[in-house]
């Protein structure tokens, strides 16, 4: 049984079963008849949808997402995020004018207790403040500030 799960196998177009390929009568489904070759020709010209551009940007989509869900950034955020940065980058890396960021992150109970100094007023508090996460996509840094409720 064990043997049978790894053995090589394949979905029918016709039934959307799962076919074992040394199960096929002639190349063709045992329970439909429906041609695997015929399948691979009629639709062959759709092979390369996804090519090895599309992957990479999967693969950086994946690890940018990832990074920001760690560091609490809601999911939203992050995707209005890597879908601006994507607009950018398919322009010239010269005219990139978005790859900065600023994604707004959880407080922590310890953030809730230390005092704070506003990013933007420079003034010291304790209390009603939003904690953000600031960078640049062409660094590795990133920043953590804190900005008042009166800015």
């Amino acid at each position: 049984m064990t043997s049978r799960m790894h053995a090589p196998h394949t979905t029918c177009p016709g039934c959307q079963e799962e076919v074992f390929l040394d199960e096929l009568v002639g190349g063709k489904c045992p329970l439909c008849g429906c041609s695997l070759e015929d399948f691979d020709e009629a639709f062959g010209e759709y092979e390369g949808v996804l090519d090895r551009s599309d992957l990479s940007w999967l693969i950086f989509n994946y690890f940018v997402f990832k990074k920001f869900v760690d560091m609490g950034v809601p999911p939203h955020q992050i995707m209005e995020f890597v879908a601006a940065y994507e607009e950018n980058a398919e322009k010239p890396p010269a005219e990139w004018t978005k790859t900065d960021f600023m994604l707004g992150i959880p407080m922590s109970p310890w953030d809730h207790l230390k005092p704070k100094r506003c990013a933007k007023c420079n003034r010291f508090f304790f209390r009603n403040a939003k904690k953000q996460i600031t960078g640049d996509m062409r660094h590795t840094d990133v920043h953590i500030q804190y900005v008042c409720d009166r800015c």
